[in-house]
């Protein structure tokens, strides 16, 4: 019985880094820019919008992305996003459509949360950029940074069971008629007893960074989500 709870939480550990990836290739194919066609010789437009994203070099130090990628990025942000920026609202309208048998509302408010790392109450394309070269092409270190910045939701730097059980909850709304195992009454305090039976190596009540990325390092199932999605672009 134990086991199978383990292998339970493990699974929706992975399926939640492999959801968190998923969405950000999909948002990739609704901006256009997985089937985009490019051309040799554009450059960033941009007029008409109200924020002017950071020059190409800049962007290209910073993140993984080559200029040519940047640009195509920058092409279909721009079109979906005329204004140069994402609110809330609109975030969650674009992510829903990602997870239709589900409300992926909550979800999306700490999604959006660990995108707007500045805390502007919007996505820039800069915020958009680093977030994305991070989870796409990022170290196995900085794709575990993130989403433990993303579970945890005060910023205190620790995981606590409260915003652990809210992740979980989360995640089984996002689902919706799909979720696996169904879901049960018990079953999100099951899932994170689980996870921190696992993580909080000093039984502590609270799980930090370095115990986060060590015990996803000894989970080869985690180890294999975090590649999936490394060259969709």
């Amino acid at each position: 019985m134990e086991r199978e709870e383990q292998q339970s939480e493990n699974s929706l550990h992975t399926i939640a880094i492999i959801l968190l990836c998923c969405g950000a290739v999909k948002m990739l194919h609704l901006l256009g820019v997985i089937t985009v066609e490019d051309k040799a010789d554009d450059d960033l437009e941009m007029t008409m919008v109200c924020h002017r994203p950071e020059g190409l070099d800049q962007l290209e130090a910073q993140t993984n992305f080559s200029k040519r990628e940047l640009q195509v990025l920058y092409r279909g942000f721009k079109n979906e996003c005329p204004s140069g920026v994402v609110n809330e609202d609109t975030f969650k309208q674009i992510y829903s459509q990602f997870f239709p048998h589900g409300d992926a509302s909550t979800y999306a408010h700490y999604l959006f949360n660990a995108f707007d790392s500045a805390h502007t109450g919007s996505i820039k394309f800069e915020d958009f950029v680093t977030a994305l070269s991070i989870l796409l092409r990022g170290s196995v270190t900085e794709k575990l940074q993130w989403t433990f910045n993303l579970y945890d939701i005060n910023r205190d730097g620790y995981i606590n069971k409260e915003e652990m059980t809210d992740i979980v909850r989360a995640i089984y709304d996002m689902m919706g008629k799909y979720t696996y195992p169904v879901l049960k009454t018990d079953a999100p305090k099951q899932h994170v007893d689980a996870f921190f039976q696992k993580m909080d190596k000093n039984r502590d009540g609270v799980v930090t960074l370095d115990e986060f990325i060590l015990s996803c390092q000894e989970d080869e199932n985690i180890m294999r989500s975090l590649q999936l999605f490394e060259n969709v672009i």
